[in-house]
This record gives C-alpha cells, structure tokens and sequence, in this order.
C-alpha cells in the first residue's frame, strides 16, 4: 500500500515543474512572512506592506499553477521571475534578498522544464542479405 503511493506521487512529481513550484511557493511565503507578522509590527510598516503580501500571494499562486497546470508553465515561469525580482523593489528587499532568489530560481526551473516523452521505438530493421548488408532501394526502385 505504502509503495503504491510511493510511486503515485513520483508520477505525480514528474509529469509537472515540481521543484520550480515548490521554490516559487516558497518564495511567496518569505516575502509575506514579514508583512503578516504581529500587528506591533505590521502598524508600524502600515501601507507599505500591501504590496509584500499581494505580490507574495501571486508568487504562491504562480506556483500552484505549475503544479496544477503544467501546460501554462512557461507563462508561470516567467510572471514569477518579474514578480520576484520586482518585490526586490517593492518588497524589503525581496524578503531580504531570499525570497527573491528563490522566486528567480523556481520561475527558471519552471520555464525550463520539458515534460518527458517516452521513447520512440526505432522501425523494424531489415533483414540483412546473404552479404550482410541490407538491400536499399534508390529512389526511382532500382537496386543497387
């Protein structure tokens, strides 16, 4: 039972950008980590703090979609690098520079990842001639 669910979520894991996601997820985390700390805190940030948590929200959300939506994962990729390298801007320095990174890096594996395509099977070879060689045929069908 166990390793049946095991191999489910290597299935489940492979066939999307995993790891961009998760790092994307993350980093949207860390830069509404701050925003969202004790209200002592958060009252004496005020307004500025808006855009720490809208663009940390986006950030997760950006990453949901990768796992949950694999097909728009370049999309995905790229908004999460923009995002993340705007809050470095707009955002304490992007979470203190680590959210950032971790958004730079999660949009990338995200973009860059390819879903696996199983192997082609190669055609049926010939049957090789009394020689050894396989008989080709030119274009126009006459033998060598």
């Amino acid at each position: 039972m166990l390793l049946s669910r095991w191999r489910q979520w290597r299935r489940w894991r492979r066939n999307r950008p995993f790891w961009g996601g998760l790092f994307a997820i993350l980093a949207g985390a860390e830069i509404c980590a701050l925003p969202l700390a004790p209200l002592k805190v958060m009252l004496q940030q005020g307004v500025a703090g808006i855009p720490s948590v809208l663009m940390g929200i986006v950030m997760i959300v950006l990453g949901l979609t990768a796992w949950f939506a694999p097909p728009q994962r370049s999309l995905a990729g790229v908004l999460t690098t923009l995002v993340a390298t705007a809050a470095l801007v707009l955002s304490n320095l992007g979470g203190f520079l680590i959210g950032t990174l971790l958004g730079i890096l999660g949009g990338g594996l995200m973009f860059a990842w390819q879903p696996y395509a199983a192997p082609r099977r190669s055609p049926t070879p010939q049957s090789p001639t009394p020689t050894g060689s396989t008989l080709h045929t030119d274009p126009q069908g006459a033998q060598p």
